[in-house]
């Protein structure tokens, strides 16, 4: 069995051209054809007939699952998390450090193809110091939840080195380092999903068309989760006999 999982900053909708377009956002979220996709920088106006989340929701037949850090009268804006999942349970998480913008994660948990899964999704801070804190928060938060477990989001993370990625890195193993910022031509990887156990990851890519690079100032990170082995299975048979 296979869980596609995917994240994407939406950058408010606002394209590398300055257009404002909703819609084509829409178009690269249905393409990616996951079935738990977090979501960064998008605004919603709970208040109005075109209430931007749940347009994507129900154009696309997800559940919304809405993580505001910035609760404004002009619309709402911050993290969201789409899922096709059954959700048992959802935590919201403040993140948020004195004289800085707010963050959040939104932390759920889920019935997936892969057995019960719990995912986080969140879009980390600006400032280093700001990172480690928020990072340090999280992984207690992981420490103490049952595996498979799934964190995925922009985590501004610029530094390879950096101490954020050197403890996800202790938790999660190795995954690939996959540029995904600025779009038109990714130096930096900024978008993240990890996983535990680390064998479940069969495949991660940022999703690169030529829209994708239009779409937004960061491209779409994309995986694919396999359910992972039995105990029984990575042993193998049982040679000892009746």
């Amino acid at each position: 069995m296979s869980l596609v999982v995917a994240t994407y900053n939406v950058h408010d909708c606002v394209g590398r051209d300055g257009r404002y377009d909703p819609e084509r956002v829409l178009t690269i979220i249905r393409e990616l054809n996951a079935d738990l996709i977090a979501l960064q920088e998008l605004q919603w106006e709970p208040k109005v007939a075109l209430d931007l989340l749940q347009h994507f929701a129900a154009r696309l037949h997800y559940r919304a699952v809405p993580g505001p850090t910035l609760l404004r009268r002009n619309g709402h804006y911050g993290n969201a998390i789409l899922t096709r999942l059954p959700v048992r349970n959802i935590r919201r998480v403040d993140l948020s450090i004195p004289n800085r913008e707010p963050r959040t994660a939104i932390d759920l948990s889920v019935e997936s193809p892969c057995g019960p899964l719990r995912a986080i999704g969140t879009h980390l801070g600006l400032f280093p110091g700001e990172r480690r804190k928020q990072m340090t928060r999280i992984l207690s938060i992981l420490a103490n939840a049952e595996p498979p477990t799934l964190l995925f989001g922009d985590l501004n993370e610029w530094f390879l080195w950096g101490r954020p990625l050197r403890w996800l890195r202790n938790h999660f193993g190795h995954i690939p380092d996959i540029a995904t910022y600025p779009s038109i031509y990714p130096l930096f990887p900024l978008d993240r999903i990890w996983v535990k156990p680390r064998e479940m990851l069969a495949d991660i890519a940022a999703y690169a068309t030529p829209l994708a690079r239009e779409t937004s100032d960061h491209l779409p990170l994309r995986a694919v989760l396999k359910a992972p082995a039995m105990d029984h299975e990575l042993s193998g048979p049982d040679s000892s006999g009746p």
